[in-house]
């Protein structure tokens, strides 16, 4: 009965844990190359479909299009972006060269990754309400009884305990990752 509003929960983590990917913490991270599209015959196509994507040393990312005519274009893309990182080409291979994040940088930082999980917590405590209100629903239609509607809402408030706790985790592990110099 409340497996939908645990899977509701689970995908609200997951995202998070998917926007935290993007957020570079000073070391070259492929993944905040994920949401770039890039123009490939009039079609925006991701860039991970038209261009072979490696991290040869630390900070930095290489990126080798399949045709050279995707040079220029794929610069375009990564310039137009917000990963606020200037494309070096030398005509065959894009370079992303990652500075070192100043302390400021990383306190700002810090601060969005715990502003996208106080968003994440307000999800997964709306998606608890809106349990709460179907159990009670079910109830008043009689369809459950007082003491089962109790031990639901005791369920539902274990389970948010629970993806709570897992994104204050995910919080603690991004932050480490980012005060990490």
């Amino acid at each position: 009965m409340l497996t939908k509003f645990d899977e509701k929960m689970k995908k609200s983590l997951n995202s998070l844990i998917n926007e935290y990917s993007t957020i570079r913490a000073g070391r070259a991270n492929p993944h905040i190359l994920d949401k770039i599209k890039v123009d490939y015959y009039g079609a925006p196509t991701p860039l991970q479909q038209v261009a072979n994507i490696s991290v040869p040393e630390a900070r930095m990312i290489t990126i080798q299009p399949w045709e050279a005519s995707l040079v220029k274009p794929i610069e375009k893309a990564i310039m137009c972006s917000d990963i606020g990182i200037n494309p070096n080409n030398d005509g065959k291979i894009i370079r992303l060269n990652f500075p070192e994040l100043t302390e400021e940088r990383r306190k700002d930082l810090v601060k969005d990754v715990k502003k996208k999980g106080e968003s994440a917590k307000v999800a997964v405590r709306n998606i608890r309400r809106d349990a709460n209100e179907f159990l009670k629903k079910q109830h008043k239609a009689s369809e459950i009884t007082e003491d089962e509607l109790k031990d639901y809402e005791e369920d539902v408030q274990k389970m948010t305990d629970k993806f709570i706790k897992q994104i204050d985790a995910e919080i603690e592990k991004k932050s480490k990752e980012i005060l990490t110099v």
